[in-house]
């Protein structure tokens, strides 16, 4: 398995266990599902015995948490933001990215700028489609995730040139 982790932040976001495509050699796109998982505690696990205590309490609801498969499994933070502070924060992300491609991955650089500012136009040309998500950490230098829905599908958008790799 391989983890997928964010160059500035080190938040895991997503692994390859989900179905994915890489766009233009700059986006990996991941196909989401929604999912509801319940957290419910057996009596038997803290010493109940309903037989014995004659079974008269329901005990507790289940905890219930629905939501986008990817986002939950990596943790992620909805973040809110208009047009113009996420333009901000991207022409930030992207010089960074930049400088850390010069250095660690210089034959990268030419792909990474020339593809990715076709990939962030439509982005902002189609901005309302889009909920953004930051890493575990919350920290605003890390990437944003971007989800769009295709109908009932969830769509994920990470950038590859700000992710690491890990083998597990």
């Amino acid at each position: 398995m391989i983890i997928y982790k964010d160059i500035f932040t080190g938040d895991e976001l997503f692994s390859d266990s989900f179905p994915m495509e890489l766009v233009d050699d700059v986006v990996y796109k991941l196909k989401g599902k929604m999912r509801t998982e319940s957290f419910e505690v057996s009596d038997a696990l803290i010493g109940g015995n309903a037989s014995a205590e004659g079974g008269g309490d329901e005990g507790g609801n289940a905890a219930c948490q629905s939501g986008v498969d990817v986002v939950m499994n990596g943790r992620l933070n909805e973040y809110a933001l208009d047009k113009k502070s996420y333009m901000t924060h991207i022409k930030e992300y992207m010089k960074r990215v930049k400088e850390r491609l010069a250095t660690d991955k210089p034959d990268q650089v030419e792909t990474f700028t020339s593809k990715v500012q076709t990939f962030v136009k439509s982005v902002l040309g189609e901005f309302k489609e889009y909920q953004f998500f930051c890493g575990e950490s919350m920290n605003p230098d890390g990437m944003l995730v971007l989800m769009k829905w295709d109908g009932e599908t969830p769509y994920l958008f990470f950038f590859k040139h700000g992710l690491d790799e890990e083998k597990c």
